[in-house]
């Protein structure tokens, strides 16, 4: 028999049984503290501050006019923009003038410092975002944009909930409004000033290429062919001028050479036959005549003054005439030599170095012999026929000659010129381009500004008259019926759970400090030999009749717990109609 006793197998089951019947046997210390835990959570729960909330919804609407047409000035993503809107709404000044307003946390405020209640008050303003897959227009690919985000506030009074959030609805709708407008406005400055910056560079510009123009007008890289050809026209002229007043020189040297040959008061007849006498000859007379009047005149005879006063004219004219005609000769032809070297070399040329040194000693000799003093009284009062013709000759030889020298000088000059023109081209023709390019590229960034700013003005226009981009509100504030926190549901049945568990932890740790002996299996246990037999209990009448009336509390507790949660659910939650069909709706029914 004690074998059949100590067999494992009959052993666990009874062990079970018996645990199972001691914990049991502690269901009032269970059902005292589950109980009392219960009320506890239920008191705490229910003693809890509803917080209730007002939310607005505004929506993110895109710009009337299409994008082609009219670009905004705006460039950043709608979040983004939410995120720095949120920053200047939620800013010290704004929250506590709303705190002031609405008299918000009373009691904060008189223990906390102002930044506290500022932090408290940003912690109970919310903003979520709403998000929607859309398709990118600018790649052409799905992604996630922010549509639309709302706005919410919570607070313990509903009627405080729901003018606060107003109030913050319309501070995120009137900042946004004002933000793009002067953001457009900004802009379209920034680009007035800009353009009207370059428009004075570029004015600059082009009073500097005048002025370059101007000042190298004969240099500029557009004159550059007409400067050649002109070169060219003017060097072939030179040559001409050059070759001209060699010919001349080589005549005058020929007339010159001829001149020497005659004399200027030669012997010449009338046409009567009458000798015509010259200076010289004519003095000798009037001498041989002044002799004869004055031995039959007094000396103040009119005859005698007339004849002296004519042969003192003939003395000064004759007199000094003493100049060899070959030093005369050898003088022209140095003289014609030396222009020809001067046009074809420098100064320091040897042979004109030669020539201008014999032309002086020449010079200095007819000087000494006086030649040249009577060369010019006998030349002026020639009366050689031929001597006049050919001086004749050589004088308008001298003019013509003198013409060309000027005409070839003036084309030196001018070539001198032309050929300093088409130096300096190259280096007028950098700064010409230099000077240029800039005006070109700064009217090109003028022109590009002055779109860039119509597009401005326009975006403005489309800020101010609210075509563009905006936030809508769709959906106001609404008095808040509902708290949002805290959840009741769910702490009465966190309170709940935690009052069975503190129940069970209750008989568990009486159980474990009972000492007392019930069972076959205690007694086991305790003493290591398996009893030899065990009376069962003995239920009389009064135990029966004690067993039903537990039976019946804990049937009318039973009831009045589900009469208590339905009413729970109905109060707190929602009616029991509107879960009762979604009960049905689910199930299919």
């Amino acid at each position: 028999m004690s074998a059949a006793i100590d067999t494992p197998g009959e052993d666990r089951p009874d062990a079970l049984r018996a645990k199972i019947t001691a914990y049991w046997g502690r269901r009032r210390i269970f059902a005292l503290v589950a109980g009392i835990a219960a009320a506890a959570a239920v008191i705490i729960v229910m003693w809890l501050p509803p917080t209730y909330r007002a939310t607005a919804t505004i929506l993110i609407e895109q710009q009337e006019i299409p994008q082609d047409l009219v670009r905004s000035v705006i460039t950043s993503y709608a979040d983004q923009r939410i995120q720095v809107i949120s920053q200047r709404v939620m800013t010290s000044e704004n929250l506590m003038s709303l705190i002031d307003r609405y008299d918000l946390y009373p009691r904060m405020r008189k223990r906390e410092p102002r930044e506290a209640v500022i932090a408290q008050m940003r912690k109970d303003v919310g903003l979520h975002m709403i998000s929607a897959d859309v398709i990118d227009p600018r790649s052409g690919r799905p992604t996630e944009a922010t549509i639309a985000f709302a706005v919410s506030y919570d607070s313990r009074s509903p009627d405080l909930a729901l003018k606060v959030a107003n109030e913050l609805t319309t501070l995120y709708l009137n900042e946004n409004l004002t933000t793009r407008i002067h953001l457009a406005q900004q802009t379209e400055s920034f680009f007035k000033d800009e353009v009207a910056r370059e428009a004075a560079r570029v004015a600059g510009l082009d009073k500097s290429l005048a002025d370059f123009k101007e000042q190298h007008q004969r240099e500029l890289p557009d004159l550059a062919l007409l400067n050649i050809e002109s070169l060219q026209r003017a060097e072939s002229d030179l040559r001409d001028a050059e070759g001209r007043v060699g010919a001349l020189a080589a005549q005058r040297v020929m007339l010159e050479s001829q001149l020497a040959q005659i004399d200027p008061n030669s012997q010449v007849y009338t046409d009567t036959g009458q000798r015509v006498l010259g200076p010289a000859d004519r003095l000798k007379a009037l001498q041989s005549q002044l002799a004869i009047d004055e031995a039959r005149y007094a000396p103040d005879h009119p005859d005698v003054i007339a004849e002296k006063r004519e042969i003192a004219g003939l003395e000064k004219q004759v007199g000094g005439a003493g100049a060899t005609a070959d030093r005369l000769r050898q003088l022209a032809d140095a003289k014609a030599r030396l222009a020809q070297d001067r046009q074809k070399y420098s100064e320091t040329y040897p042979d004109v170095v030669r020539l201008r040194r014999l032309v002086g000693v020449l010079e200095a000799d007819i000087a000494r012999e006086g030649a040249a003093s009577s060369r010019r009284t006998a030349a002026a009062h020639a009366d050689n026929p031929a001597y006049i013709q050919v001086k004749g000759q050589i004088d308008a030889l001298d003019v013509d000659r003198a013409t060309a020298m000027a005409k070839a000088a003036a084309l030196r000059a001018k070539v001198a010129d032309y050929e300093s023109r088409i130096a300096k081209a190259p280096a007028v023709q950098r700064g010409y381009e230099e000077i240029a390019r800039n005006l070109q590229n700064a009217q090109v960034q003028y022109q590009q500004l002055l779109a860039k700013q119509t597009d401005a003005r326009i975006s403005a226009n489309l800020e101010t008259e609210r075509k563009g981009e905006r936030f809508s509100l769709i959906d106001p504030p609404q008095p808040p019926e509902r708290p949002v926190s805290p959840n009741r549901p769910v702490l009465l049945l966190v309170g709940l759970l935690v009052a069975l568990g503190l129940g069970a932890a209750a008989a568990a740790l009486q159980e474990s400090l009972d000492a007392s002996v019930r069972g076959a299996a205690d007694v086991r246990r305790l003493l290591q030999v398996p009893p030899l037999a065990s009376i069962p209990v003995i239920v009389t009448a009064a135990d029966r009749a004690a067993h039903r009336r537990r039976r019946r509390w804990s049937l009318a507790a039973g009831i009045a717990t589900v009469v208590l949660a339905l009413g729970f659910v109905q109060w707190f939650v929602r009616p029991l109609d509107v879960v009762w069909s979604t009960l049905l709706r689910r199930l299919g029914a």
